[in-house]
């Protein structure tokens, strides 16, 4: 008999393991993807959403639904499902298992799956650069180490973790060189912000949702594969040398964010960023949680220095800061770079939390920690 089964997510690594796991399984039965609000993808589309049938495969021809997280319990009862599998990222050691005891109290097992069954072995070396949190850095720690490796007279091509918020079968492999192709698969404010570096530089970027077939394409063009993981997911590619970026201003999150503790425990390289920023007594206590989580890694200090382009135009002018929406909410920032980048310019903020209103006010009282900063909600 087949097992039914609900893989809870966030429109990412719930896909992947979904496609690594269970697709054309005949064990088990997926009987819908959950969505998480509090990722931020919860505010895109009220409407209900299927995993299309063209990407589900053979056993689903109706598609797969996907249903808002709330409704967990629900599914679970009326379904008769038997296992739930946690499948996002950056969710605290507790909110995990607040999720496992709903699932258990409902009637169905909770389940956790290893990179070994979700990671992808490529024909080409992979560097992956991941983190124990999200905002510590990675995209730019992905960048350095592709122009690097470019430097070494390397093709290299990067690959960039799922932010699949449209039509699925359109983005199911995505290739980003030029700026047309932004257009071209209809891409999302976020997804342009993690895109538009790499164009700007002049590299190539893959992203989408059938990542075997992404790294097969990638391959066809590169000596080397560069994985820009997202949050602080582990990466969907076997690696040849694993990066992990960490975040002295949160110092004490590298143990107790899911699945950052796994990252720094697959580590070959620990990249302490923000060195900049941190304060020496933080820094201390990331080195020592650090070694005690992996003491076989090398550790690499960095700064993350912020520039504006032509500063001096924002000198003494009323600005509205609007920072990455998941730094600021699930990462639990209270400022990012545009702040930084505000400050340093001398630029008078304006207190956005006066003029709030639907969504955006509820935002703001769900994260008290967000002042004067406006985050980026809604794919």
């Amino acid at each position: 008999m087949k097992k039914k089964v609900i893989i809870i997510g966030a429109l990412g690594m719930d896909f992947h393991v979904f496609n690594t796991v269970f697709k054309d399984n005949e064990e088990y039965e997926v009987i819908a993807f959950t969505i998480a609000g509090e990722q931020n993808v919860g505010t895109t589309d009220e409407a209900e959403r299927r995993f299309p049938p063209e990407l589900a495969g053979k056993l689903y021809p109706g598609g797969i639904p996907m249903v808002s997280e709330d409704r967990l319990e629900d599914m679970i009862k009326s379904h008769n499902v038997d296992e739930v599998v946690f499948a996002y990222s950056d969710v605290s050691h507790e909110e995990v298992m607040h999720k496992g005891s709903r699932a258990l109290a409902a009637g169905a097992n909770y389940r956790l799956i290893s990179g070994k069954f979700t990671q992808i072995k490529a024909n080409k070396p992979v560097v992956a650069v991941c983190a124990v949190r999200t905002g510590c850095g990675k995209s730019q720690v992905s960048r350095a180490v592709y122009r690097y490796l470019q430097s070494k007279g390397l093709k290299v091509v990067a690959i960039r973790e799922p932010m699949p918020y449209g039509n699925l079968v359109q983005q199911n492999v995505m290739r980003f060189e030029k700026y047309e192709d932004l257009d071209k698969y209809d891409c999302t404010i976020e997804e342009r912000e993690e895109y538009e570096p790499y164009i700007h530089q002049g590299l190539v970027i893959y992203s989408g949702v059938d990542y075997e077939k992404i790294i097969r394409e990638a391959e066809k063009e590169a000596d080397v594969i560069i994985f820009d993981g997202g949050n602080n997911e582990i990466s969907f590619y076997v690696t040849d040398l694993l990066f992990i970026v960490v975040d002295p201003l949160r110092p004490g999150h590298e143990m107790k964010y899911h699945p950052g503790e796994v990252n720094a425990r697959y580590a070959d390289v620990f990249v302490i960023n923000k060195m900049n920023s941190a304060k020496a007594e933080d820094v201390k206590i990331v080195e020592k949680n650090l070694q005690e989580l992996n003491h076989n890694a090398i550790r690499v200090y960095t700064n993350s220095v912020v520039t504006a382009e032509e500063p001096m135009k924002l000198k003494n002018k009323k600005v509205v800061v609007v920072e990455d929406g998941p730094t600021l909410t699930h990462g639990g920032m209270a400022i990012g770079a545009a702040y930084v980048a505000a400050k340093n310019a001398e630029a008078k903020i304006v207190d956005p939390r006066k003029y709030l209103v639907g969504s955006m006010k509820e935002v703001f009282e769900e994260f008290p920690q967000i002042t004067e900063i406006v985050p980026a909600m809604g794919y």
